[in-house]
């Protein structure tokens, strides 16, 4: 049963110093048998170890035990006494008995039994210790002990802490006082205090005698020493620094609250934020209820409560000391009904939160209406109970109910003020997090009706892509794409992204796609496109530069990567503004990425673009991108390249496939930028699809032109489309002879479309005009326009190219 204990510092067994033959100690299991025995209650009472250990205990008693009048020693924490014990020798024995009940916690539920064999009555030298304590050491609670750590004296406070008399105590260790193990080190420092003659001091925490609630004790263990500076004895002074210690918990979990409540922008996430941290530091149950109203984060929450006899509010949190939270009477996301007249409703409509008693009418009333609220009450024994509104901003968004069950004390206003601080950093972060995602909402709305609903139809690439929105921290970016179908079998292929997120640039976005689509329309060169484009970006960046509304102030720049291929010569020519280079995966899958020009990002102006044209073979695969895609704050650029192009040479059974292993691969698993990807398959216009002819500058070759035109068609198999052909090829044919200078040239392309271009060497550009009735000319390109699908013009190094399509599937009776 002896339990030697080995000094930190270097001393040798706790006995060598305290002697523990100086205690009778003896342990009792719960059916009252020895089952432990000391040297000391040997000495005490005469028996051996061997000869007293598996017997009934109350052979040691001198009489029978009364039993009226006792207490139930099961349920108690301790009891003191002095019985009458018999010596083996026959003779009674009166001594002074602390014993402790040790629950299983401690051991196996036994009683400890101690009796002190020396030191019960006081000594001259105790008068000295104190006149040296007193003089030595402020206190509130104090005890003297002497070297061998056995207590000499005890003031009145040192009673009350412990609930025992000085006489109790005399001659027994603190862990003999005390059965825990605060005691233990209590008696720890105390060694180190006699061998090192320095004050020792520690902060404990235990239940007093006679107390369910934990208090804080600052305790100093300090040398007693006589004139000559022996240390003849301890002093140790304990004070109750419980509501010192309370305050600073408090200031603990309002701290601990700011780092975890409101960590991120998601509603559910930190109104349950706000339960973790409460409990059980706070509470032993905590149940988060928002207004029904907020389920729609595009709804506007009205200034007031609605009227109506009862009041819907949504489970969104709760947390509990138990595993499972049993004690919740609404399971999360179930929608309640509280009736106008329950506390957590006075409290929303008041504004304040409330201390609450369970025994309240209120309180009663509001349970009689939900017999399952009431059950978990009563199994639970719920006892105290604080209702507190969450409100920012003017706005009542919900209320916040916390709840103590095991913890023994009730709420008081301290733990009311807490709460409402808890409550109203996470009414705010709600808030937040309310705003952002009615403003996210209405970004990614705006985003995605901005981006292509669906590809255009074309024959000159095999295309697919995937755009994926930013994480919620970074917010909906400005990144786009486009496939753009352009005259003469061409599509252009654009990638760009807009500086910043939200709905501005998102905003900002659009207006770029637009204008890019209506520069592509016109046909303009890569590199001038982008030099249009940075233009724009530039006036845009000055209008927001004096926007009075903060919403649309702010930087504007972008990046974009404008590419347009030729299936009929398979040349690509592109040009980008600070965009990250395209990636070419050849039909043998090797990879490389393009070496263009850097030319600037859009926005900073004065400065010029380059394209560069490159030839392509058929089926080969073109990658464009945003940087969302190969950059991070965990992945440098060089890092991101080299995973795409692994991705990229990887054989995929189609080009949707193909984009969802560049995103396997090449992404974070919460990506905290947008990302845009396109990759375009080429294809080669096969050259018997193509027919082109010199033009003499000759009004007499308009009839050759026409008969050339007329038997190609023939052998394409669109005789249908011969007549309408027949007259776009006489007037664009006779308008270059007229008003242009040669070369001239017709080409005829049988693509999605029968295409028909004439190019000369003119910069000037036609435009179609209403001709009075009278006159003899000007209606041939209003015939043009008439005939075709779409006509128009672009330019080229050398002049231009007038071009007119025709939908193959077009009926001819429509004219």
């Amino acid at each position: 049963m002896e339990r030697p204990v080995v000094d930190h510092q270097g001393a040798g067994p706790v006995r060598d110093i305290v002697g523990e033959a100086l205690t009778a100690r003896a342990t009792v299991d719960e059916h009252g048998t020895v089952t432990g025995w000391s040297d000391g209650g040997e000495r005490l009472l005469g028996y051996t170890a061997a000869q007293i250990v598996g017997r009934p205990a109350a052979t040691l008693l001198a009489g029978e035990p009364r039993t009226e009048g006792l207490p139930p020693f099961a349920q108690l924490p301790r009891w003191h006494g002095r019985p009458a014990l018999r010596h083996r020798d026959g003779h009674r024995v009166e001594v002074r008995v602390l014993a402790h009940h040790r629950t299983p916690a401690r051991g196996d539920g036994e009683w400890l039994v101690l009796s002190p064999l020396t030191g019960q009555e006081p000594e001259p030298a105790d008068d000295v210790l104190v006149d040296w304590s007193f003089a030595q050491s402020p206190c509130c609670a104090l005890a003297l002990y002497d070297t061998r750590l056995r207590l000499r004296r005890a003031n009145a406070d040192m009673e009350r802490s412990v609930a025992l008399t000085e006489g109790e105590m005399r001659g027994l260790r603190v862990q003999e006082i005390v059965d825990n193990e605060t005691a233990e080190l209590a008696e720890q420092d105390m060694r180190r205090v006699l061998e090192t003659g320095e004050t020792h001091y520690r902060e404990n925490y235990l239940r007093t005698a006679g107390e369910i609630r934990e208090h804080a004790w600052s305790v100093f263990v300090s040398p007693l020493r006589d004139p000559e500076g022996r240390i003849r004895g301890v002093c140790l002074t304990a004070h109750d620094i419980t509501e010192q210690h309370a305050a600073r918990k408090r200031l603990q979990l309002i701290a601990e609250a700011g780092q975890h409540i409101g960590s991120t922008l998601d509603v559910t996430r930190t109104a349950q934020e706000l339960a973790d941290v409460a409990v059980p530091n706070l509470a032993d149950f905590v149940s988060v209820d928002l207004l029904t109203s907020l389920d729609d984060p595009h709804e506007l929450l009205p200034g007031s409560l609605p009227e109506g006899p009862s009041l819907a509010l949504r489970r969104i949190a709760h947390q509990s000391v138990l595993p499972g939270v049993p004690e919740a009477a609404v399971d999360l996301g179930e929608v309640d009904e509280y009736p106008r007249a329950s506390p957590p409703i006075e409290s929303l409509r008041s504004g304040r939160a409330v201390l609450h008693r369970m025994s309240e009418p209120a309180m009663v009333e509001w349970m009689a209406r939900k017999p399952l609220r009431a059950s978990r009450v009563r199994d639970f024994g719920f006892h105290s109970v604080m209702t507190v509104p969450l409100s920012a901003r003017g706005t009542t968004l919900g209320v916040a109910v916390f709840v103590r069950h095991r913890h023994p004390d009730a709420f008081q206003n301290d733990d009311l003020v807490l709460a409402e601080e808890l409550a109203s950093r996470a009414a705010v972060c709600i808030d937040n997090a309310r705003r952002y995602s009615r403003e996210r909402g209405t970004a990614v709305t705006l985003q995605r009706s901005l981006l292509p609903q669906r590809l255009p139809e074309q024959a000159a690439v095999e295309v697919a892509y995937r755009y994926l929105p930013a994480g919620a921290q970074a917010g909906v970016g400005g990144d786009w794409f486009d496939v753009i179908p352009l005259s003469g079998a061409r599509v252009a292929l654009v990638v760009g992204d807009v500086v910043g997120h939200g709905i501005h640039a998102s905003a900002t976005m659009g207006r770029l796609r637009t204008a890019v689509r209506t520069l592509a329309d016109i046909d303009l060169p890569p590199d001038e496109l982008l030099t249009h484009l940075d233009d724009l970006v530039g006036r845009l960046a000055t209008e927001a530069e004096g926007a009075q509304d903060g919403e649309t102030a702010g930087d504007v720049g972008a990046t974009c990567l404008y590419t347009v291929y030729d299936p009929v010569s398979r040349r690509c020519t592109l040009a980008r503004a600070g965009h990250p280079l395209p990636a070419v995966v050849s039909p043998d899958g090797t990879v490389e990425l393009l070496d263009l020009p850097a030319g600037p990002p859009l926005g900073l102006g004065g400065l010029p673009f380059e394209s560069r044209e490159i030839e392509l073979q058929e089926g080969s695969l073109l990658a464009l991108y945003t940087d969302g895609l190969i950059e991070s704050r965990d992945m440098d650029i060089d890092e991101g390249v080299s995973r795409l192009c692994q991705a990229l040479a990887s054989p995929t059974a189609s080009l949707d496939v193909l984009c969802d292993t560049v995103l396997a691969a090449a992404l974070p698993q919460r990506p905290a930028d947008d990302v845009a990807l396109l990759v375009a398959r080429t294809r080669a216009l096969d050259a018997e699809r193509v027919a082109a002819w010199d033009i003499s500058p000759d009004p007499a070759a308009v009839s050759e032109a026409r008969k050339n035109a007329v038997e190609r068609l023939e052998e394409w198999g669109l005789t249908d489309a011969a007549f309408v052909t027949e007259l776009i090829v006489s007037e664009l044919v006779t308008n270059a002879i007229r008003h242009a200078r040669p070369p001239i040239q017709l080409r005829l392309i049988q693509d999605r479309h029968l295409i028909c271009e004439v190019s000369d060497a003119s910069n000037t550009a036609p435009h179609m005009r209403r001709a009075r009735t009278y006159d003899e000319g000007g209606r041939g390109l209003l015939l043009v326009a008439q005939l075709t699908q779409h006509w128009g013009t672009r330019p080229t190094p050398k002049g231009k190219i007038i071009w007119a399509e025709q939908n193959l599937d077009m009926p001819l009776d429509r004219f």
